[in-house]
């Protein structure tokens, strides 16, 4: 086993509060189908990636890990003839690594894969990766005992184990995590993280079984944006913590606003490229206005039609005498607006060249750099930091909630001189709720959802899958409705194309990629149902802070409850159909029921040939 570093503290025990030690006692339960030590597994179809135009490269790219078949774990009662039944359970020895920025919940993943491990056979051993990918590379670890866990049970951070730099894609990081599955024998790894993580998984189980290594790799959908969402993720642990904490906050901004009737609030919200953070808070607290990425991605907004939007609502407002507001903007939203989304590939394609920061001004197209020149100098120097290692910008770093503040002013002012605005001057104020909300404790939900994902993990690994996500899917019933089992990653990539430069061809590479929020589904039509409410007649709700009693803490996220996405239980339907259809067409059945079989079958085949072409589904490109 490898050496710790003498000046670490992972694993030291927790100096908890009173809160804590309560929140430590409460012990998540489990669906049915993870109860007791048999492992119940049905298998499924193969499952395809929905990106139809892309499933050949995504093949040829996994040709060991693509095409597998989907896996649901059972309950004891279930009357399934062809299900596997394991209920053998060998010494196992499973890694356990963070990858990824925390997100709360991810300690209970690593409690509920321990004890799984632990009830099916007490021998076996988990062994946690100490500071992230970098531990794992270079074989520092330290054993998971109860006694190690005992102070990070519902609790928040990843500091039992920490996390690094956070990749495994390089051919020598891939090499160095296999030569430490090797050395200390390790039936499988876990890996727990978001899109990124999730597909370095991917591609490490896919070398793994390249290269006849016989450690399984399982991935954990944990990240506090919310954007590994598809048909086999409902939702990833972390998510539901971070929209209550962040709505709290911004409840108690909104309380401000309006008692002190002189102020809008311009509040930027953690999330990275997609909105679902801005719109699950949004609709948890009601601010007056919202700006999705989605949308100005979708109607090509510019800076000054979003600075318009917002100056015509302040006009409006004041025309009822209301000189305060709470604007909600997502992180991610400087690269939906085309023009600086245009300015960043300019400036991130400098940066590969090896121009310098200090010299890429000068660089710029002409109409790149009028634009670098009219924006404010501490725009402009967040501008030209250094893209993350998946080509986005540092959008953290970036405040675009102060860009927009401050061209709102402007404009107001300008019309306040013209005479076409008669109100009072326009303050604003503006935040960042983003770090401080990732170490939060976890919600009630998140404890759940993130102990039975570990539990999952050892019934993927007691079934022998490499190369699998852990799901479980109805999470907006009780626990005791949810259903569990297992979907390959690779299942859940798409192509992505981009280019840089004009003279640049496309170039397409199979990740799983992040899921923007669907401006067609129930969650965005609830805002926009209610956005003109929340922009005129300030109905501010305060969701309350974090509960494990009382009536907030059963509370899940609304984008959740409102969406149908039970997946996984409408294609165990579908096939329930189809085996009634076949039971009851069979030879010797009448020439009217074979008609209509014959006819119907055909006019869904049909239909389902052309939902299922590149064209109808439009995503060729993204």
């Amino acid at each position: 086993m490898g050496s710790v570093a003498m000046d670490s503290d992972y694993g030291a025990p927790r100096e908890l509060s009173a809160l804590q030690k309560t929140r430590a006692l409460y012990h998540p339960v489990l669906p049915p189908c993870l109860q007791g030590t048999t492992v119940r597994v049905e298998y499924g179809d193969a499952a395809i990636a929905a990106d139809v135009a892309g499933a050949h490269v995504i093949s040829h790219a996994f040709p060991h890990t693509y095409g597998q078949l989907l896996a649901h774990f059972l309950r004891k009662t279930a009357n399934v003839p062809d299900a596997t039944i394991i209920t053998e359970h060998p010494v196992v020895r499973v890694g356990v690594v963070f990858s990824g920025r925390q997100s709360p919940g991810g300690h209970n993943v690593i409690w509920g894969l321990f004890d799984a491990i632990k009830a099916h056979n007490s021998n076996s051993k988990l062994i946690g990766f100490l500071g992230g990918t970098d531990g794992l590379f270079a074989q520092k670890t330290m054993e998971i005992t109860v006694e190690a866990l005992c102070s990070y049970k519902n609790q928040g951070g990843y500091d039992m184990l920490g996390r690094t730099r956070d990749q495994i894609r390089r051919t020598e990081q891939v090499k160095a995590a296999m030569i430490t599955c090797q050395a200390l024998k390790l039936d499988a790894l876990v890996i727990i993280g978001g899109v990124t993580s999730n597909t370095d998984a991917a591609q490490l189980a896919e070398t793994f079984a390249e290269s006849k290594c016989s450690t399984k790799v399982v991935g954990v959908p944990v990240t506090l944006n919310g954007d590994l969402k598809n048909q086999f993720v409902e939702t990833t642990v972390g998510f539901d913590t971070i929209c209550k904490v962040n709505s709290q906050l911004i409840s108690n901004v909104c309380t401000d606003a309006l008692s002190a009737e002189k102020y809008y609030y311009f509040i930027r919200l953690m999330g990275r490229k997609a909105s679902h953070v801005a719109l699950e808070c949004a609709l948890q607290s009601h601010p007056n206005m919202v700006i999705l990425g989605e949308e100005v991605a979708v109607s090509k907004l510019t800076i000054f039609d979003i600075t318009k939007q917002i100056c015509d609502a302040v006009q409006a407002r004041a025309e009822k005498d209301k000189y305060h507001g709470v604007v909600l903007i997502p992180e991610g939203l400087v690269e939906s607006i085309p023009e600086l989304y245009a300015l960043l590939q300019e400036i991130h394609g400098l940066h590969d060249k090896g121009v310098s920061t200090e010299n890429i001004s000068s660089h710029l197209s002409p109409w790149a750099s009028a634009l670098f020149e009219f924006l404010p100098p501490f725009i402009r120097k967040q501008l030209l930091l250094h893209p993350e290692s998946d080509d986005s910008a540092q959008l953290s770093q970036i405040e675009t909630e102060k860009l927009l503040a401050q061209l709102v002013e402007t404009e107001m002012s300008k019309r306040l001189k013209e005479g076409t605005y008669t109100g009072k001057r326009f303050n604003a104020i503006c935040h960042f709720f983003g770090y401080q909300a990732r170490g939060a404790l976890p919600s009630k939900f998140d404890c759940d959802y993130a102990y039975v994902l570990g539990h999952v993990c050892y019934h993927i690994i007691a079934a022998g899958l490499n190369g699998y996500m852990a799901t479980v899917t109805n999470l907006k019933s009780p626990v005791n409705k949810w259903k569990c089992g297992a979907a390959p990653i690779t299942s859940m990539m798409t192509l992505k194309r981009w280019s840089r430069g004009p003279a640049t061809s496309q170039i397409g590479k199979p990740a799983v990629h992040m899921a923007s929020v669907d401006l067609k589904g129930k969650a965005y039509e609830m805002l926009r149902q209610n956005s003109s409410s929340f922009l005129m007649e300030d109905i501010y709700r305060n969701p309350g802070p974090l509960q494990f009693e009382g009536p907030g803490a059963e509370t899940k996220p609304i984008s959740l409850c409102v969406e149908d996405r039970d997946y996984m239980g409408r294609i165990k339907q579908l096939q329930e159909y189809l085996e009634k259809v076949k039971s009851i067409v069979k030879p010797g059945c009448s020439q009217d029921v074979l008609k209509v079989a014959l006819s119907a079958m055909a006019s869904v085949t049909e239909m389902l040939t052309i939902m299922s072409s590149p064209s109808f589904t439009g995503q060729a490109t993204i």
